[in-house]
């Protein structure tokens, strides 16, 4: 039995495939990451997307005013509880799937993930102090994702969602050629996945 660690994470995985017969790489890694993570001692809590009942936000009035779903408050219990973010989801046209987009608009909402300050110009960021780490599988090289595209959904993912709430650091690995992925190298991943599980990373 591995050593407990000194200090265990609060981590929530959320499983951002919006397929739900979950026999995706993306579940296995999912799947791998909380084991490593349990097996350390840390606290896990996982989320997926494509299992919950939820609606999507059509206004700004929707979004800053609509009464929560249960599911949704349970995703944010879940995300308020955890120290560290784990966001796991396939590439669909370079960025993430728009079922996860819409998840992300209902759980980052104004008081929880943001809030209006004092004086009503300025937003504060709710989930400060917490950090994440984004797990991408895609189609192309990921070199090519990174180097030729830039990697720009994962930027303003980091950038514009994330670190809008508080959310830093936001680290990332990035799966590429996953439709011809090899059994080897399919091992070496989730391998690689089960270790940042163990370390909470």
């Amino acid at each position: 039995m591995s050593p407990q660690p000194e200090t265990p994470v609060r981590i929530v995985v959320i499983q951002g495939h919006p397929d739900a017969r979950a026999n995706h790489f993306g579940h296995a890694l999912a799947a791998a990451y909380v084991e490593g993570a349990e097996e350390a001692g840390h606290e896990v809590q996982s989320i997926d997307v494509a299992q919950l009942d939820f609606p999507v936000l059509r206004s700004r009035e929707e979004w800053e005013g609509e009464t929560i779903v249960e599911d949704i408050r349970q995703a944010q219990d879940a995300i308020d509880r955890a120290r560290h973010i784990v966001l796991i989801y396939p590439l669909w046209l370079g960025t993430m799937p728009a079922l996860l987009k819409a998840f992300l608009e209902q759980v980052l909402r104004p008081g929880f993930a943001i809030d209006k300050s004092s004086g009503g110009k300025k937003w504060k960021k709710g989930l400060a102090g917490k950090r994440a780490r984004i797990i991408i599988t895609m189609g192309m090289p990921a070199f090519v994702y990174r180097w030729y595209f830039h990697a720009h959904s994962l930027k303003s993912l980091e950038r514009n969602i994330l670190g809008f709430c508080g959310i830093a650091p936001v680290k990332e690995s990035l799966i590429g050629a996953v439709e011809e992925i090899s059994s080897g190298r399919r091992e070496k991943w989730l391998t690689k996945i089960r270790a940042l599980g163990k370390s909470g990373a």
